[in-house]
């Protein structure tokens, strides 16, 4: 077979902004043997749009490219134009972007711009509401990436917000300490906050249903549901070698507060082993070389880069209940696997338990954040041993959950906590019943 050149309209595009676009096009048909060939089609002097349009077909057609709809896209959508601006927040390489670019992709009204790119970011730095005027012309809408890393940049959406109103304003960031802290006060009563996730197994039953999906919760479990890794068959420990290498880490160095990196990676590693296990900062400053005041600051910084998250002790009525206690779960069991190398099937882990509590816990964060469903949440435990996984309060009611993967017995509400809690609804998760905890 014989490939024809590529239309001479090719030659004429020689920015590599346009090589992703393209690429995503042509990955349906076209076949990784032809890719070189491909290339030379297009001219040296474009070298950096070639290479950069090759190595997009490749990725796309190994990885086999699926579009996964998400839940906060209906959400964003009915916001738009409503006054107020839109952030979103979330760890990198969740599809931060690609959502973004769901939602607008068929208009011709939108501004891109990335705080990423220096040039983009010393521009914005220096805006004032007529240039922002001019800057942005005849845009409806106006989206900014990576928007932490554009100084004051609190400020100079307020200058949109206020000064520009018909314009609806879109920020995404990946890392909350930095974001946050820069909007909070700017933006009071003039945003709406939306938190991303990881790929949820609520959005993955909606794409291919909820028969496939639940074949897979082992596998979930081992590599999670991060975009890049769902998509990728056969490769999510390169992937998630990559992510954990590349990316996870990367805001949190990038303030300069941290001193010794290999101190955090230690740490990291140290919550990992005691996931669904009370933690206690003085047990692992010792073990990882550095102060508790140091242990909390840095699981404060992983907390707010989306890595990792805290669970409180419930305490009400009983004087042997434990007051000040915490758990630390991971938003992603795969990159809990990750950072210390373990990735071998759930049926040959001596750790099946942690990883299915860590799997429900963070999975039920995803469902009531995306459903709005607003609760506090805990796990109870007496100085006796005796505890629960994990329990919700809200509308003045206990709901409270026991996590079982492989229930040899059916669970029983301790006895001290029913007798101190006696209207509290208690259910055993199986994965069973894993739907009407993650889906109802």
């Amino acid at each position: 077979m014989r490939i024809s050149p590529l239309p001479p309209l090719i030659n004429f595009i020689p920015y590599a902004f346009y090589a992703d676009t393209i690429a995503k096009m042509v990955c349906g048909f076209l076949v990784k043997h032809y890719l070189t060939k491909i290339k030379e089609c297009i001219p040296k002097k474009f070298i950096f749009f070639r290479n950069t349009f090759l190595k997009s077909c490749i990725f796309a057609s190994v990885k086999s490219f699926v579009m996964i709809d998400r839940i906060l896209y209906d959400t964003i959508e009915q916001q738009l134009f409503r006054g107020k601006a839109i952030i979103l927040l979330g760890c990198r390489q969740i599809g931060k972007t690609t959502l973004l670019k769901q939602l607008f992709s068929k208009r011709d009204d939108v501004l891109w711009l990335s705080g990423d790119d220096v040039d983009t970011a010393d521009l914005l730095s220096e805006m004032t509401a007529v240039r922002f005027r001019e800057f942005i012309g005849n845009k409806k809408i106006l989206v900014i990436d990576e928007a932490q890393r554009i100084p004051d940049i609190g400020l100079r959406m307020k200058l949109v917000t206020d000064y520009i109103p018909e314009v609806q304003l879109v920020a995404s960031g990946s890392s909350s300490f930095e974001l946050a802290n820069r909007l909070n006060e700017p933006l009071t009563g003039r945003k709406r906050e939306y938190l991303m996730y990881p790929l949820s197994y609520a959005e993955m039953v909606k794409h291919h249903g909820l028969i496939d999906e639940r074949r897979l919760i082992r596998h979930r479990m081992v590599f999670g549901y991060y975009p890049d890794v769902v998509n990728s068959k056969g490769e999510e420990k390169d992937v998630l070698r990559d992510l954990t290498n590349s990316y996870l880490y990367k805001d949190i160095f990038a303030l300069g507060i941290i001193k010794k990196n290999d101190k955090l990676v230690k740490l990291l590693q140290a919550l990992a082993y005691q996931v669904g296990s009370q933690v206690s900062y003085s047990e692992l400053a010792s073990l990882v070389g550095i102060d508790s005041k140091t242990v909390e600051t840095y699981i404060d910084l992983m907390e707010k880069a989306y890595i990792v998250f805290r669970l409180y002790s419930f305490s009400r009525n009983m004087r042997n209940e434990l007051k000040h206690s915490r758990k630390i779960y991971f938003y992603d069991n795969g990159v809990r696997n990750a950072v210390i190398g373990m990735y071998s099937p759930v049926e040959n882990r001596n750790d099946i338990g942690a990883l299915w509590e860590n799997f429900l816990v963070s999975e039920r964060v995803k469902r009531n954040q995306y459903n709005r469903h607003w609760c506090n949440s805990y796990f109870w435990r007496t100085k006796e041993q005796k505890e629960i996984d994990y329990i919700e309060e809200y509308d003045g009611k206990l709901f409270a959950y026991e996590f079982k993967f492989n229930p040899r017995k059916e669970a029983k509400i301790p006895i001290g906590f029913a007798k101190a809690y006696p209207e509290a609804v208690f259910k055993e998760i199986t994965p069973a019943n894993i739907d009407e905890f993650l889906l109802s």
